[in-house]
């Protein structure tokens, strides 16, 4: 017996026999896969090892994404939860809530516009709470008009929308109220310096700063001392058959002194001002980046490794036939496959996650598109991460067997 035919013996169980001829295509990859299968689970320390990269990014990147998305959402989800699609505020409006107010006759000129339903005003500000105890605690005031009330109050939990009618009335957020004072139905605080009674208790209603508080168009007015000619948005509704895009060039035409927008054109603006003027887009971006950067590392150095400890069997492949291309198949197979067994548990993980810190104040939102994506982008990271350990079998010369 030959020393290579010895060699060949010698063989572990997990490598592949070689293949008489040119193997077709498809039971190349077969052959490829199995020992790509093998090497991974006789190597266990390093499949931990390396499955923990894929597992740290996947679930550091996707829980800071959707901590993101989260906080998004609360910024816009007033725009998005109205039955409004036309938008009419002040032209340096870019938030809720506007810094600004406008004429009461854009209301006027905009119902005389022909696309829309009803127009009707919303006036919104900053009014503070006087605690029992001493101190005050913030709230955003939001007065609507009854009977349409657009503009809310939603999600209530405790009464209902109608008990804004009742004079000197307001909603609050249920998840603020021991920080209120301990608040109940039917309790009395002085906001911004005026009593007011308690109606009933939204949920969830807490964007990026003070929780809602709904009241009536006149009472909020009043405890803005706001003018009665003032309003801060104008909400349109489209009707049956209308367009929203030629409905707003209409109400540009007519009201140039005003900003009008749709209703997706506001959330955009609202999005846009965060990410712009506040530090959350480069906070949440730079840990879910540094979460994908961590996670390259340690699946670039943990499939590097694994192939300078298997390098007389990769030798071995290429004595018996195998070529550069096959190699790489074998390695790309071990890319995907830990790509998607730790995505699988890093997804997992990071739905927990948001299962147990999901509250009022915080959700993580996973959409559909976000989990699809992190399997995507996990196998690119991986197949990426497995060249450089493709670059050191290329160099690796099969002589080296019989050595």
């Amino acid at each position: 017996m030959n020393a290579k035919a010895r060699d060949l013996d010698a063989l572990p169980a997990h490598i592949a026999r070689p293949l008489p001829g040119r193997a077709p295509l498809k039971l190349r990859w077969s052959a490829m896969a199995r020992i790509a299968w093998g090497m991974m689970f006789h190597q266990k320390l390093k499949l931990f090892g390396t499955l923990f990269g894929v597992v740290f990014a996947t679930l550091l990147a996707n829980q800071q994404i959707a901590t993101f998305l989260g906080l998004m959402h609360k910024n816009t989800m007033y725009v998005k939860a109205q039955d409004a699609e036309i938008w009419i505020t002040a032209p340096s409006t870019q938030q809720l809530p506007p810094g600004q107010t406008i004429s009461e006759a854009a209301l006027m000129q905009a119902r005389a516009v022909p696309g829309l339903a009803w127009a009707e005003p919303v006036v919104v500000g900053a009014g503070t709470v006087s605690l029992p105890a001493g101190g005050r605690e913030p709230v955003t005031l939001i007065g609507v008009k009854l009977p349409h009330r657009a503009g809310g109050p939603w999600n209530m939990v405790a009464g209902d929308g109608s008990v804004i009618e009742q004079p000197d009335t307001l909603t609050f957020e249920d998840a603020e109220r021991e920080k209120l004072g301990g608040l109940n139905i039917g309790s009395v605080r002085e906001v911004n310096g005026k009593r007011v009674y308690v109606g009933g208790f939204t949920w969830g209603l807490l964007p990026f700063g003070p929780s809602y508080a709904f009241g009536e168009y006149d009472t909020v007015r009043r405890l803005l001392n706001l003018e009665k000619d003032q309003v801060s948005f104008v909400l349109g509704k489209l009707a049956p058959g209308a367009d929203a895009t030629a409905v707003a060039d209409e109400l540009r035409r007519r009201l140039p002194d005003v900003q009008v927008m749709t209703r997706d054109g506001f959330r955009d603006t609202i999005i846009s001002y965060i990410l712009k003027q506040t530090a959350i887009g480069v906070t949440f971006g730079t840990s879910a980046l540094f979460g994908l950067i961590v996670g390259f590392v340690i699946v670039s150095l943990s499939m590097l490794s694994a192939v300078v400890d298997n390098l007389r069997e990769f030798g071995t492949l290429k004595a018996v036939g195998a070529t550069n291309w096959d190699l790489s198949k074998l390695l790309f197979i071990q890319a995907v496959t830990y790509a998607l067994m730790g995505s699988v548990i890093g997804l997992g993980l990071v739905t927990r996650v948001a299962k147990g810190i999901s509250g009022a104040k915080l959700s993580l939102i996973l959409p559909p598109e976000l989990l699809i994506g992190s399997v995507v982008v996990m196998t690119v990271l991986c197949v990426a991460a497995s060249s450089m350990a493709l670059m050191r079998i290329r160099k690796l010369e099969p002589a080296m067997v019989f050595r």
